[in-house]
């Protein structure tokens, strides 16, 4: 992350408005972007979004869900989640 001199960037008003607050510190001013969601920049999201479709599609193709436990190393509970989930 690159600093700037804020004076070299802000209009004196503003610059003289954020001094009201905070003198001689560093602040760190946010992109205005909104925030992804969990998984989203790592691609976390869509592998699992992926892995639980082939989950509920191998259920539906007559699996059993102790197949499904060994084929996918999950917990019945986790496996009966993932089938029972409602499509979105």
């Amino acid at each position: 992350m690159k600093y700037k001199n804020a004076s070299h960037v802000l209009p004196d008003k503003l610059l003289k408005e954020i001094q009201k607050y905070v003198t001689g510190e560093v602040i760190y001013i946010p992109k205005p972007e909104e925030k992804k969601k969990w998984g989203e920049g790592s691609g976390a999201r869509q592998f699992y979004k992926e892995r639980n479709e082939k989950i509920q599609e191998d259920y539906q193709k007559g699996m059993t869900m102790d197949e499904l436990m060994e084929k996918y190393a999950l917990s019945l509970e986790s496996i009966r989640r993932i089938i029972y989930r409602k499509k979105q």
